[in-house]
């Protein structure tokens, strides 16, 4: 609760040196199994605050692109996703589906087989 506060307030002060990122432990049921719901209770008595954090995570962009050099992202590539007009064109408020290129985005491991993905079919300098 304190880190989360911590970086919205950093956010605020300083918008235009820090980005928030989404992560997959930022939906609503993820953060009923790993704690963050149990700690805003036991602090506040009730699901308020729990639920407009929650809400924010929903509009917390899901990738950046840093000096038009570096990618960012929590999970890894999507073989649905070759470009970022197509990271654009998601749907992202919301819960992160089971499924498809934005729970790739968000819970993709790296796999070390070769040819398996986007970086082997095409051009990552195009992201």
């Amino acid at each position: 609760m304190e880190v989360v506060s911590l970086l919205f307030s950093l956010k605020v002060r300083y918008r235009n040196r820090i980005c928030i990122l989404r992560g997959n432990h930022e939906g609503t049921s993820i953060t009923q199994v790993y704690g963050f719901y149990d700690e805003c209770m036991r602090k506040y008595g009730n699901t308020n605050v729990w639920k407009y954090f929650t809400d924010v995570f929903n509009y917390l962009p899901v990738t950046a692109v840093v000096e038009n050099k570096f990618f960012c992202l929590h999970g890894g590539l999507s073989p649905f996703i070759d470009t970022l007009d197509n990271i654009r064109k998601l749907p992202r408020v919301g819960e992160v589906p089971n499924e498809g290129p934005m729970c790739d985005l968000l819970w993709s491991d790296p796999d070390d087989r070769v040819g398996n993905n986007i970086l082997s079919n095409h051009n990552f300098a195009r992201l």
